[in-house]
């Protein structure tokens, strides 16, 4: 009876034991990075941190966010994209670097799809049609009206050439058949800025970056470009309801590492990833960005970007989108 108790009492003491070291297995040993490709202070840098933080204190490791920004996040892409599959480097991937750059850089260093390893969607946020309150008109169906009467006379600000505002724009234009200016800045900050100066006329924008003028009362919001309302914004038509059926042009962010992540982090990674953003307080804070519909499978992941590159992908051929390389 001893005895058994004494092997018992083995079995489980190596059972306990084995239980850490098949968890660090599923794990990369040492800091992990989350490389940003835009500055601090942006959705991408904010919805990494907070994700960061959580996994940090559920793998009880470092976690490190790297801004590598330049050329709307297609360098720190291409940075991840040459790191050593060891997952202690992972990208807040981001619609400009997984889905606009593609069709439009013509000599990017890296491939979108074969080039990563798709861990989790982490969020999809609406951009804002938003203008101040000296332009005349205040509905989709106004701006469209307004635009017919004076073609290439209405401007519209955006974070630059090919970014996800830009394309937002195209898509409207395409959709509603009008000539309007785009007027590209560096930036979102100095597009709403003369935005609300008066500068330029209209502006998609990222829900993100025109809440706080939006709440401010600096500039009104005309529409949301999500097919449904976001929770942020109950109140704000999307362009589906103004006329413009199926119009989906938002931004979006996920969690990807280099080409040949090891499965098992890969998969531990996700389950994580959606643990994290199962929490309430992080719920809460995603809400206030306006990111939603983020989790899932690795795999959901890998066809939303690659949806999302044939549909971008159109619009820029049919708009004829050229940029700077």
């Amino acid at each position: 009876m001893q005895r058994r108790s004494f092997n018992t009492a083995l079995v489980a003491a190596a059972s306990s034991m084995a239980a850490p070291m098949l968890r660090a297995q599923s794990l990369p040993s040492g800091p992990i990075r989350i490389v940003v490709g835009f500055p601090p202070g942006g959705g991408t840098d904010a919805l990494a941190r907070v994700v960061g933080q959580k996994l940090g204190e559920l793998w009880k490791t470092a976690i490190l966010i790297e801004n590598k920004a330049g050329a709307a996040g297609v360098i720190a892409a291409d940075y991840v994209s040459k790191q050593a599959p060891d997952g202690n480097t992972l990208l807040m991937a981001h619609i400009n670097s997984h889905a606009l750059a593609p069709s439009l850089v013509p000599k990017l260093g890296y491939n979108a799809e074969r080039d990563f390893t798709p861990i989790a969607l982490v969020g999809v946020t609406p951009n804002l049609l938003v203008c101040n309150e000296a332009q005349p008109a205040k509905t989709v169906k106004d701006l469209v009206a307004l635009c017919k009467a004076q073609p290439g006379h209405i401007s519209f600000a955006s974070a630059g050439g090919g970014s996800a505002q830009h394309l937002a724009l195209e898509m409207f234009k395409l959709r509603a058949g009008i000539f309007a200016l785009h007027v590209p800045y560096k930036g979102s900050a100095p597009a709403l800025t003369d935005l609300i100066g008066g500068q330029v006329n209209y502006c998609f924008e990222t829900m993100t970056a025109a809440t706080p003028h939006v709440k401010g009362g600096k500039l009104i919001a005309i529409a949301q470009t999500r097919v449904k309302r976001a929770k942020a914004y109950p109140n704000v038509p999307t362009m589906h309801e103004s006329g413009f059926p199926g119009f989906d042009a938002t931004t979006w962010y996920g969690l990807v590492g280099p080409a040949k992540l090891p499965p098992a982090f890969a998969k531990r990674m996700n389950e994580d990833v959606n643990k994290v953003m199962a929490l309430p307080e992080v719920m809460e804070k995603f809400e206030q960005y306006g990111a939603e519909d983020g989790g899932g499978s690795p795999e959901r992941f890998a066809d939303f970007m690659r949806v999302e590159r044939v549909k971008w992908a159109k619009v820029i051929k049919d708009a004829k989108v050229q940029v700077d390389s």
